[in-house]
């Protein structure tokens, strides 16, 4: 017995230390993020948990108290049953006037969350199993994201790649979302087959794609970069190999390469077109 817990403590030692470099990237908050909603989302969020925190210290502390104070060795005795209409109004109402004031700004951020007027860009997103289709409105430029190849051959089942010497593994595409900062950005989210979930933490978006519905929402991105994210719905058995990515470029490098995308597209189109009036 005393050689199992040995090499059980010993198993688990190791296990935490291997799994130290991961915890490099790991966090106990959600992030902050790169666009105004997000850090609205963010502070939000900090502002109820220090309301949680207040209530937590006051709850607790009364009890501690109570419980320390009027204990039985010090001879205390329990009282009987009794009644109090004024306890009970303010049991009810300070609650209630708390919940008031903390639903008033979480409303405000939701109607925001949903006010996608005003937008300058419109992209539609559908998911497959298991990738990303991206089509910018109102121009011909549309193309599929799927997972990178080096991600890709390092999943598979006898591969002799090590995927800790891959990067962003399992997080980068072959064809990223490329945005322009500053713009705010409209997206229709829908799917073509079973429900998936685009998720882009540092966007503060996770919503649902679901087939025959389409879902909406915006986002403005301040800072150029690439963000990334995940499918989050299981959606199947490649559900894991569905990463979201987005890169934001200033609004002079977008330009340059919409127009660049558009060309391509265009001259596709004028192949395609040619192939069919040869054939016929």
């Amino acid at each position: 017995m005393k050689n199992i817990c040995t090499r059980t403590v010993t198993a688990v030692i190791a296990l935490l230390g291997a799994a130290s470099p991961a915890q490099a990237d790991w966090g106990l908050n959600m992030p902050v993020g790169v666009t105004d909603m997000s850090a609205e989302i963010y502070d939000l969020h900090m502002l109820i948990f220090w309301v949680c925190v207040a209530i937590g210290v006051v709850v607790f502390g009364a009890m501690i108290y109570c419980i320390v104070a009027f204990r039985k060795s010090k001879g205390a005795v329990a009282s009987g049953p009794s009644h109090s209409t004024t306890a009970e109004i303010l049991w009810t109402v300070i609650p209630v006037a708390i919940l008031v004031a903390m639903a008033v700004p979480a409303a405000q951020t939701l109607v925001r969350l949903e006010d996608s007027r005003d937008t300058e860009l419109t992209v539609k997103i559908t998911g497959y199993q298991w990738k990303w289709e991206y089509e910018y409105l109102d121009t011909d430029v549309s193309f599929f994201s799927n997972l990178s190849a080096s991600s890709n051959e390092a999943r598979l089942l006898g591969s002799e790649i090590d995927p800790a010497t891959v990067e962003n593994y399992l997080l980068d595409v072959d064809r990223p979302l490329v945005v322009p900062t500053d713009t705010k950005i409209r997206y229709l989210l829908t799917s073509n087959d079973v429900l998936h979930a685009w998720w882009v933490p540092d966007l503060a978006i996770k919503k649902d794609a679901i087939p025959g519905f389409v879902n909406e929402g915006w986002f403005q991105i301040n800072e150029p970069g690439v963000y990334r994210g995940q499918c989050a719905e299981l959606c199947g058995k490649d559900h894991g190999f569905m990463p979201v990515v987005v890169e934001a470029l200033s609004p002079e490098d977008y330009a340059a390469w919409i127009d660049a995308e558009q060309v391509a597209a265009e001259a596709r189109a004028a192949g395609t077109a040619n192939r069919m009036a040869s054939r016929q």
